[in-house]
């Protein structure tokens, strides 16, 4: 059976995924060396945890957060006030066809890592797991 490369429900693909990371680590060199004539931008240090792309490569998505996580909405408002320099810089130093359109959204990734440890440590969970392994340790056929 023949793959659809349009196929909604399909995960990024190969291509999608180079780009995205050469972008995230090019973006993250912009905003290191303060490339970006915009003082309030330079004198925050934002974290670039992600950068996912459209298929087309046209549009790429950045999950950013502010070090500290102390003005997360500001930093958003300035990246987006500065994306068509942000845009420009980071085109500059790649070699893609087209240059993307940024998008900028605040990366929630270390909030569900805590928000699952927090639950991971709750007593019941901790019973219901610890439960589980056992039932798992039962089913188990003797080793030699």
């Amino acid at each position: 059976m023949a793959k659809n490369k349009f196929q909604h429900g399909s995960g990024p693909s190969q291509r999608q995924l180079r780009v995205g990371e050469l972008i995230r680590r090019t973006l993250s060199d912009v905003l290191a060396k303060g490339e970006i004539h915009d003082p309030d931008l330079n004198r925050m240090s934002i974290t670039v945890g992600e950068v996912r792309t459209s298929p087309d490569l046209k549009i790429a998505t950045a999950y950013v957060l502010p070090l500290g996580g102390q003005g997360q909405e500001d930093a958003i408002a300035i990246l987006k006030r500065n994306k068509h320099e942000i845009r420009r810089a980071v085109s500059k130093q790649m070699t893609l066809k087209y240059a993307p359109d940024f998008r900028f959204l605040l990366d929630e990734t270390f909030d569900r890592m805590d928000e699952t440890r927090r639950l991971f440590a709750k007593d019941d969970v901790a019973r219901d797991i610890a439960a589980s392994d056992d039932a798992q340790d039962d089913d188990t056929p003797p080793q030699d």
